[in-house]
């Protein structure tokens, strides 16, 4: 197995590998190039259809940041306001048609709990999977290996530390459901 490959399918790998690194400096190359354009420069498509895993025409508003960017893969009509970061240690696989207000977090990179094993570096990831139709608040932040359900819609400042059913709303921290209205 290579570290891409133990990355991917959310094992503990190493960060310094070289195809990781090679990758890393990539994206970087492509993020400096996309996020130095504005509306309407002809380059910003080029980027985006390098950086990213599937960009399906997706409206992404500079700045924005990724880890590797080859992970994540947008299904068509999406919107990403300004300075979202995206980590995509593993997957961040996003529905149609989703929205993401300012400075939205989706991180999928994890470390151990125990500070000797941070110490030596190890860290792993879970994948981040959202439904069609989601709008994520601005300032929310989704942690590794959760699920939005079709439909939902988190809260602005959310911390999402659980999977969200399709068609809820969840706000706070941690986020939790709205109670319904009938």
């Amino acid at each position: 197995m290579t570290a891409r490959e133990d990355m991917l399918a959310g094992r503990a790998y190493d960060p310094g590998d070289g195809e990781l690194v090679a990758m890393r400096k990539a994206a970087q190359g492509l993020m400096r190039d996309y996020n130095g354009t504005i509306i309407g420069d002809k380059t910003r498509a080029r980027a985006l259809t390098q950086l990213l895993g599937t960009w399906n025409g997706t409206v992404i508003r500079t700045p924005f940041h990724v880890d590797y960017g080859k992970h994540i893969h947008f299904g068509p009509g999406c919107f990403v306001n300004y300075g979202c970061f995206f980590m995509d240690i593993c997957e961040i696989r996003i529905g149609a048609r989703c929205q993401f207000g300012t400075a939205v977090q989706l991180l999928t990179e994890d470390r151990p709990r125990d500070p000797a094993r941070r110490a030596e570096g190890e860290e792993w990831g879970k994948p981040i999977t959202i439904g069609d139709d989601v709008w994520v608040g601005g300032g929310a932040i989704v942690l590794p290996g959760i699920t939005i359900g079709d439909g939902a819609i988190v809260g602005a400042g959310s911390i999402v530390t659980r999977d969200v059913p399709a068609g809820a709303t969840v706000v706070g921290n941690p986020a939790r459901p709205l109670p319904s209205r009938s």
